[in-house]
């Protein structure tokens, strides 16, 4: 179950008989959350990839159903917006597009009500956003914003299987074949975290094969 934030737990206190029911509105959606969580991390790590797409994009669907219902909570917005963002990578082309930049969207909005964003999860996906759409007058692609966003996921959590790997791999692209080599290694040795075991050892595993090409 997860903790009330101190100020919720101010106002259950105040309103009395409010306090036995802030717990169940704290975890409204975890239960659907959990769900997901699971169903895309089987999806981007075990699924066939003749699977993927209509798989992904059946997420992104209860995604939007539970953020509508939570638009105000950031966790929910962040993974609405790794499911849009792995649906767009998985679409490809400039199809895309628009799943990319609604992803964008949605994360730029979770990180106004969470500056940390989500333990850094969000400034990693953005990275990789801006990293990978085409610029101007295509798409919204920069290498500068994803750069940033990169640093900002490292200043959170500079250990990361996740953020190392992709700024690695944004770094190969941009010639810094040094720069890229060290983050790769670091990916490599990264601890992977609980709630994201499967998808940060292969991602972990994509790492090693980068760092053999650098």
């Amino acid at each position: 179950m997860r903790a009330l934030p101190f100020s919720r737990l101010l106002i259950a206190a105040a309103l009395g008989s409010t306090l036995a029911l802030a717990p169940l509105a704290a975890t409204a959606y975890d239960g659907e959350l959990f769900s997901l969580k699971n169903r895309w991390e089987h999806t981007v790590t075990d699924m066939p990839a003749n699977q993927r797409e209509s798989t992904l994009r059946s997420l992104a669907s209860e995604a939007e159903k539970i953020a509508d219902q939570h638009p105000n909570e950031a966790e929910v917005l962040i993974w609405q917006g790794i499911v849009l963002a792995s649906y767009a990578r998985e679409r490809g082309g400039l199809g895309a597009l628009g799943t990319a930049g609604d992803a964008r969207d949605v994360l730029e909005r979770a990180i106004k009500i969470d500056p940390q964003g989500g333990n850094g999860s969000a400034y990693v996906t953005l990275g990789a956003l801006y990293d990978r759409a085409p610029g101007r007058p295509l798409g919204f692609g920069n290498s500068n914003t994803a750069e940033r966003m990169f640093q900002r996921a490292l200043e959170i959590r500079p250990d990361g299987i996740d953020v190392n790997y992709y700024y690695a791999a944004f770094l190969k692209e941009q010639g810094n074949t040094q720069a890229a080599r060290e983050h790769a290694q670091r990916a490599v040795d990264g601890a992977a975290r609980d709630n994201r075991q499967a998808s940060d050892e292969a991602l972990r595993r994509d790492a090693q094969a980068l760092l053999q090409t650098l």
